[in-house]
């Protein structure tokens, strides 16, 4: 398995899907690094040679913001926003939607699956009375 950004890439995978799999890195950053390269993204990643993957580690690890550098960006940047006290900090702290979805249906997940209506979620009884 080759390693990018400390990432194993998998081998049976074409190298355009193969190199999404490095947080920070998507379709279209994919086929951008490789006609960089100039490597046929129909590749398997499995098949690059030592030179090639050198070649695409150097790219990737110097060019773009990848896995834990982008993270750590990330976070900083949330942490800017609680600290500040504006509007979308607030919804950070409180583990609301920040993006202005709504809140009355939907955002289950965000909320922690809470249901506020007597039926919803209730399991079924055992036995039949």
């Amino acid at each position: 398995m080759p390693r990018i950004a400390g990432v194993n890439i998998p081998d049976n995978k074409r190298i355009e899907i193969a190199l999404t799999y490095i947080h920070g890195i998507g379709r279209t950053l994919s086929v951008k690094i490789l006609e960089q390269v100039k490597i046929d993204k129909a590749t398997k990643a499995g098949e690059l040679k030592p030179e090639q993957l050198n070649l695409l580690k150097d790219i990737v690890e110097k060019s773009y913001k990848v896995e834990g550098e982008l993270r750590r960006e990330k976070m900083m940047n949330i942490k800017r926003l609680k600290e500040i006290g504006c509007y979308r900090g607030v919804r950070h702290i409180k583990g609301l939607p920040v993006r202005g979805q709504r809140t009355k249906t939907n955002t289950r997940t965000v909320r922690g699956n809470v249901r506020k209506t007597m039926g919803s979620g209730r399991k079924a009884s055992a036995e039949k009375t």
